[in-house]
């Protein structure tokens, strides 16, 4: 039987993928995704869980991030807030304190502020971070040793481990320094504001919304439960081969998979050394989100723990019928069973008095073979080394994700960036009479 050759095939379903999809559309091309989950979204998913919609995944946006406040304008989707924190915990000097938000967000801003001042003299151009070679004499340099050169031990160091342990969710021994700031010089070198951009606005309607309306848009057709094993390209011709023996070819493809999943794909011609080491190291996001159940009503709080603990922030997100809702995250996975309510609550015990944990729901992204990861958050040398070599095209191979994406990499808005970006580069390759000979 003769299969039918797309113009493109794009793997994943994922923003970044849809993005795509819809793009290439536009371009009068045939466009067909594959996808290995049973639903589009990625590593965002809006699940029913303890009796509401919860985002298991990527959440919150902000109108500093470009692409995505376009999408919303574009489909008419509006933003509801987190609520304000009326209370605030934290822990410092061995122990826990108590106070107001704008005081724990005085204590960090105490460091933080000194910490990212370098911003924009390394990044005055945020949204194209290799522009300038000035980043490259830090890029060795880890937030960890960073913090612990500028500040001596103590509360405000304490404070700021912390912080940037939860904006990685992950250990800070390997993360990059340069990560850090490409975040901060985002929002024009404001940290505040570049804290509120990653916790505070919601979509109504959730991630689910925006996923679906970009899809409906894109027109193209998707085969779910595709698990690429196999990518190569041959005489002009992109094969896609799945775990099950599916193929599709097209033209070109355009890959999405998160950078922890890339390894586990082969690739024919085999991908240039700097892309697979880039991809086999990866990134040291490995942390986890948990949302649980608080019985009663608590007014909201914020709660920030040790840089090593399991879970090290806590965030109160709903109402719901005389109970809480709250969200918590930690650094690493591997040191917390986060479906066990018992385990969530010795973590939440630490530093809110008074809060009862009924019921917990998460997803563990580092243990799922399709993700490996959560949000991406780049190691020491990955911004020099690997990122332009995980840009590039492979021959009709493109790439794109949030994991490589120049902007808000780890965002949502960096997956839209980058999948818009691999599609223009797919549609100018094809646009070339000999690549569709």
């Amino acid at each position: 039987m003769k299969r039918e050759l797309y113009d493109v095939v794009v793997v994943g379903a994922g923003f970044a993928g849809i993005t795509a999809a819809r793009e290439l559309s536009r371009q009068g091309l045939t466009v067909h995704i594959v996808e290995a989950r049973d639903r589009i979204g990625g590593r965002t998913w809006l699940d029913h869980r303890l009796g509401r919609d919860l985002e298991i995944g990527g959440t919150w946006v902000h109108w500093t991030q470009p692409y995505v406040w376009a999408e919303l304008k574009r489909y008419g989707l509006d933003t509801t807030p987190s609520p304000e924190p009326e209370r605030a915990f934290w822990w410092a000097d061995g122990r826990r304190h108590e106070g107001g938000p704008d005081e724990l967000l005085a204590l960090i801003g105490q460091t933080n502020g000194e910490f990212v001042q370098d911003a924009r003299k390394y990044f005055p151009q945020p949204f194209r971070p290799l522009a300038r070679d000035e980043f490259k004499a830090i890029d060795h340099v880890s937030v960890q040793d960073r913090i612990r050169e500028q500040f001596p031990a103590g509360a405000p160091r304490d404070i700021l481990e912390s912080f940037w342990a939860l904006n990685f969710n992950g250990p800070l021994e390997n993360a990059a320094l340069t990560q850090a700031l490409r975040w901060v010089a985002l929002t024009n070198g404001d940290w505040a504001v570049n804290f509120e951009a990653c916790a505070t606005h919601k979509i109504v309607g959730g991630t689910a919304a925006l996923a679906a309306a970009i899809f409906a848009d894109s027109g193209a057709g998707i085969e779910h439960g595709f698990t690429v094993e196999a990518v190569a390209e041959d005489a002009g011709v992109v094969s896609i081969r799945s775990t099950d023996g599916r193929i599709v070819l097209a033209r070109s493809a355009i890959i999405t998979v998160p950078l922890h999943a890339l390894k586990t794909v082969a690739f024919e011609p085999p991908l240039p050394a700097a892309k697979a080491e880039g991809s086999s190291l990866g990134q040291v996001s490995r942390g986890v989100k948990v949302w649980f159940r608080l019985r009663g009503e608590h007014a909201p709080f914020v709660a920030l723990g040790g840089a090593d603990w399991p879970l090290n922030f806590f965030q109160v997100e709903y109402a719901l019928d005389g109970d809480t809702i709250a969200v918590g995250f930690g650094p690493d996975a591997s040191k917390i069973d986060v479906e066990n309510p018992a385990a969530v609550q010795e973590q939440l015990t630490r530093l809110v008095p008074g809060a009862e944990v009924a019921a917990v729901a998460s997803h563990n992204w580092v243990d799922d073979p399709l993700s490996g990861e959560t949000w991406p958050m780049h190691r020491t040398g990955h911004l020099s080394t690997y990122l332009p070599a995980m840009q590039a095209a492979h021959g009709r191979v493109l790439f794109a994700g949030s994991d490589i994406a120049n902007g808000w990499g780890g965002f949502i808005d960096g997956a839209i960036e980058s999948g818009m970006e691999a599609a223009n580069d797919a549609g100018s390759l094809l646009a070339n009479p000999a690549a569709r000979a």
